[in-house]
């Protein structure tokens, strides 16, 4: 298929962008990045997402896919030639599922809301957080069965929903002082971090530490009302 047959709408910094990106580089499918810039938003992203009004979009040929997580299984079904990214077990899918939504509803947000916080009021959600990962650890050893990814041999649904978070759990470890991958507490997924990462679908579009760290100082000055500070 062309590459123009294939679109994505998005933002570098979002992690929900960055799930698509990474999935249709494990199937190998050429596409074209449109950047959307939300302020204001495109009458293409209004047109595609009507519902939600909101990145990532797949379109593929004249088809608009929406959400994240839609679009990550849509692409696995939709190009077979490649690696499967969800796994082909039933109970593996809904686990992998479960935690999926875990970390989107639950574990992400409290993250985010790091950036309405400051000083002394940043340590319950770096504990909640905290506690978030050391499930996370225990759920990749039963899911990982021993290999390299939650996906096993290959970077698989989970991976790419824990994964696309990467960028921003480095900022709130750079915000905080506080780590939150811990080499004592969470070995298997400081391991398991650094192979996403180095990995041929995710290296070269995760977005850079710092760069991401001055977009969150922006962020977190207008969701405080006030200028960015260094």
């Amino acid at each position: 298929m062309a590459k123009n047959d294939v679109k994505l709408l998005g933002a570098w910094p979002s992690p929900y962008v960055l799930r698509a990106r990474i999935a249709l580089n494990i199937k190998s499918v050429k596409y074209e990045f449109l950047a959307e810039t939300m302020a204001p938003k495109s009458e293409l992203l209004l047109q595609s997402n009507p519902v939600y009004k909101k990145i990532p979009v797949l379109i593929h040929g004249d088809k608009p896919i929406c959400e994240s997580l839609v679009i990550v299984q849509y692409i696995d079904e939709a190009w077979t030639s490649g690696p499967s990214i969800l796994p082909s077990d039933p109970c593996d899918r809904a686990i992998h599922r479960f935690w999926a939504v875990y970390l989107d509803e639950t574990w992400f947000p409290t993250m985010r809301g790091l950036l309405a916080v400051q000083g002394e009021e940043t340590k319950p959600l770096m504990d909640q957080l905290s506690e978030g990962i050391v499930l996370l650890e225990e759920a990749f050893g039963k899911c990982s069965k021993g290999k390299a990814f939650f996906g096993g041999d290959g970077i698989g649904y989970l991976d790419i929903a824990f994964g696309c978070f990467l960028g921003w759990l480095r900022v709130s470890e750079k915000i905080t002082g506080l780590k939150l991958l811990d080499e004592a507490k969470t070995p298997r997924l400081v391991k398991w971090a650094e192979s996403f990462c180095a990995d041929a679908a995710v290296k070269g579009i995760m977005p850079e530490t710092d760069k991401l760290l001055e977009f969150a100082k922006v962020l977190a000055a207008k969701m405080r009302g006030g200028p960015p500070k260094n």
